[in-house]
């Protein structure tokens, strides 16, 4: 069976949102009633860029995917953009010993690796900061 990516993403929201304390949005800003902290800035967006998949063999359950996303974090100053950008990387990217610090748990699949794709930085416009980043993560099925 291939990889849901909308059953990753929804996992990589929820963990984002407890790592960073602050409210994550799926493709569009948080909403009021998103946890923990509805539309207050900063926030995150989530955005799925794509997937390349490795079909199993016939007659194989399994599969493998890199899945790519974008996460827009979004603020009123430069340094708060910057501040979010730091725990969203810290969400994927921190480890322990035992392996990622924030587990990325997302029914029938397991996350492999993860990797920073690439960083834009800080940009304006009309008053709104933003801090764009790329993750790219490789997933494969618990069949």
């Amino acid at each position: 069976m291939p990889v849901s990516g909308r059953v990753v993403s929804l996992a990589v929201q929820t963990m984002l949102a407890g790592a960073t304390g602050r409210s994550c949005g799926y493709g569009a800003a948080p909403t009021s009633s998103s946890l923990p902290t509805g539309t207050a800035t900063p926030y995150c967006v989530l955005y799925p860029i794509g997937s390349t998949s490795d079909g199993p063999p016939f007659g194989d359950a399994s599969a493998d995917a890199r899945l790519v996303y974008q996460v827009t974090s979004v603020a009123t100053t430069a340094e708060q953009a910057e501040w979010m950008a730091d725990k969203v990387r810290s969400a994927f990217m921190a480890r322990t010993e035992k392996g990622p610090t924030y587990l990325i748990s997302a029914t029938g699949y397991v996350v492999m690796s993860r990797e920073l794709d690439k960083e834009e930085g800080v940009a304006v416009a009309s008053g709104v900061y933003s801090y764009i980043q790329r993750f790219a993560l490789e997933v494969t099925t618990l069949a």
